[in-house]
C-alpha cells in the first residue's frame, strides 16, 4: 500500500453518496430556520469573495468592481464588506492600483484555471506573477484527469510546487467536485489537498455545469474536520459556483456551522466565491431589490 492508500485509510469516508444526501437533508430540515436571519445574512456577506471571471473581463469594469468596495461602507455603514476581489491574473494589478477598502484582500485564480491542464513550470509562474501583481490569496485547480487516473503522487506535487510559489499568499485548492462526482472521490481529493498544504479547499471552478452541491460542503467539511482532529491543522473551506441565492448561501452556512462549528464561521475561515450572491444578500437585509455590486 503507497503513502496515499495509507493516507485516505486513515481519513475514509464511511458513507455511501446517498448517505451523505440523506445527512444533508436531515441537517438542512432540522437547523436550516434558525440560521436563516439578518444577522447571518450579514456574516455570509462578509464571507464574499466578489468575483468576475469572464473573458470579457476589462480594466474598466475591475476598476468599477474595486471602486463599488471602496465605497460601500458609505452607502451602507452598518453592514460589513466583502472578504475580497476575485480575478483572472491579468487584473491583479488592476484590483491592487484602486483597491482602498480595509480588511479587504485581492484574490487571484491561477495555475492553469480553470481546467489545469497546462505544464506545471506554467502553473508555478502564473502563481508567481500573480503574487508579484499584488495578490493576497491564489486560488489553483487541482489537476482533476491526473486525479481520476489514480496519479496522486503527481497531483500533490504540483500542489506543493503551488503552494510555495505562493509565499505568503493564503493558497486555496479547487477540487472541481462536479468533476470528482462521487462522494469518495471528493473526500480523497480533500485529504490530498491538505496533505499537500493547502490553507482552502474549495467545491468548484464554476466553469462546469455541477459546482458547489450541499453535499459537496459536507463532504469537504467533513474532511476538514478529520485533519483538524488527527492533526491539529485548521483547513479553512470555500464553496464556490452555483451559490447565487441567500437562501443556498444560508444552507452552505448551515451545514458547516453543524460540522465544523463556530470557530469556522467567519470570513477567515469560509468563503464564499460568488458574482451575483453579494447583490441577492443585500437585497434579503435591505427587504428591497438592490444592484449596488
Amino acid at each position: 500500500m503507497d503513502k496515499f492508500q495509507e493516507l485516505f485509510e486513515l481519513y475514509k469516508l464511511e458513507m455511501t453518496d446517498q448517505q451523505v444526501t440523506d445527512e444533508v437533508n436531515r441537517i438542512i430540515n432540522a437547523h436550516f430556520d434558525e440560521n436563516n436571519n439578518v444577522e447571518v445574512w450579514k456574516q455570509c456577506l462578509s464571507q464574499i469573495d466578489l468575483t468576475t471571471l469572464n473573458g470579457d473581463d476589462t480594466v474598466e469594469k475591475v476598476q468599477r468592481m474595486a471602486e463599488n468596495v471602496n465605497h460601500f461602507q458609505e452607502q451602507f455603514p452598518d453592514l460589513p464588506n466583502v472578504a475580497s476581489i476575485c480575478v483572472y491574473p491579468a487584473l491583479v494589478e488592476t484590483v491592487k492600483e484602486h483597491l482602498t477598502a480595509p480588511g479587504v484582500g485581492i484574490t487571484s485564480v491561477a495555475g492553469g484555471f480553470p481546467a489545469s491542464q497546462t505544464f506545471i513550470e506554467v502553473k508555478v509562474a502564473e502563481v508567481a506573477l500573480a503574487v508579484a501583481a499584488g495578490a493576497t490569496e491564489v486560488d489553483i485547480v487541482l489537476s482533476q484527469g491526473k486525479f481520476l487516473e489514480g496519479r496522486y503522487d503527481v497531483c500533490a506535487e504540483e500542489i506543493e510546487e503551488q503552494k510555495s510559489a505562493a509565499r505568503d499568499a493564503h493558497f486555496k485548492v479547487i477540487l472541481e467536485t462536479g468533476a470528482l462526482k462521487t462522494a469518495d472521490n471528493i473526500a480523497k481529493a480533500s485529504v490530498l489537498a491538505m496533505a499537500a498544504g493547502a490553507d482552502f479547499i474549495k467545491t468548484s471552478t464554476g466553469k462546469i455545469s455541477v459546482a458547489a452541491t450541499l453535499e459537496a460542503t459536507y463532504v469537504m467539511c467533513s474532511m476538514i474536520k478529520a485533519w483538524y482532529e488527527k492533526t491539529g491543522q485548521k483547513v479553512c473551506y470555500k464553496p464556490a459556483g452555483g451559490v447565487s441565492t441567500t437562501e443556498q448561501a444560508v444552507q452552505h452556512y448551515t451545514i458547516v456551522k453543524e460540522i465544523l462549528g463556530e470557530e469556522w464561521l467567519n470570513n477567515t475561515s469560509f468563503r464564499f466565491g460568488a458574482s451575483s450572491l453579494a447583490n441577492k444578500i443585500l437585497s434579503s437585509i435591505q427587504g428591497e431589490s438592490v444592484s449596488y455590486f
